[in-house]
């Protein structure tokens, strides 16, 4: 019996493992988001999911508690820091909304052989789209083969077998969520050898 108990106390004694929170935005701890680009997503972030700790972390008496041990030059080298990046990220998040509402994806059907097509799909990465995923799930869906290609511009592109664009097209306004302007189907005939 002295041997159970002996063991029951060291198995409390030993060091218990700690949970830490991860940013949803970032992948950082809440502690560190400010150091990454996106320190307004975070905090709103925080504040939805953890109230606790955005109020431990970002209420008016802990934000005075921080800047009361600064200098008068560091607070303000600090709020001059701050400023900065609030700035930067914000006008990276307007550049990536810009290109992605401008970024076309182009839909080719192009014959093979006599009545055979193929669909190829460029321009979905600037959408933020992962091609090989989206090449896998449009093989399930239609049925038919599809990869992801590299065109001689050195991009890529997603090709699926058969003629397939009509239902590409409204995968990739209903899915995607594209606008149908930035949706171009074109049709290629393939040149005949000589």
């Amino acid at each position: 019996m002295a041997s159970e108990t002996g063991a029951t106390e060291t198995a409390s004694s030993e060091p218990q493992a700690r949970h830490v929170v991860y940013c949803g935005v970032c992948t950082l701890p809440p502690e560190y988001c400010e150091f990454g680009g996106t320190a307004k997503k975070c905090k709103d972030w925080l504040e939805k999911n953890h109230p606790d700790l955005h109020e431990k972390l970002y209420s008016e008496e802990a934000v005075a508690a921080t800047l009361s041990t600064l200098s008068l030059e560091a607070q303000k080298r600090a709020a001059k820091d701050s400023q900065k990046k609030e700035a930067k990220a914000a006008a990276a998040e307007a550049k990536a909304a810009e290109t992605k509402a401008q970024a076309q994806i182009l839909i080719k059907r192009v014959e093979r052989n006599k009545r055979k097509y193929v669909t190829a799909v460029s321009g979905l990465e600037a959408h933020g789209m992962d091609l090989k995923k989206v090449a896998k799930e449009w093989g399930k869906k239609f049925a038919t083969g599809s990869s992801v290609t590299k065109t001689a511009s050195g991009g890529e592109e997603v090709v699926v077998q058969g003629d397939n664009s009509d239902e590409i097209f409204d995968w990739v306004v209903d899915v995607a969520g594209v606008p149908e302007a930035n949706v171009d189907c074109i049709e290629d005939k393939k040149k005949k050898g000589a």
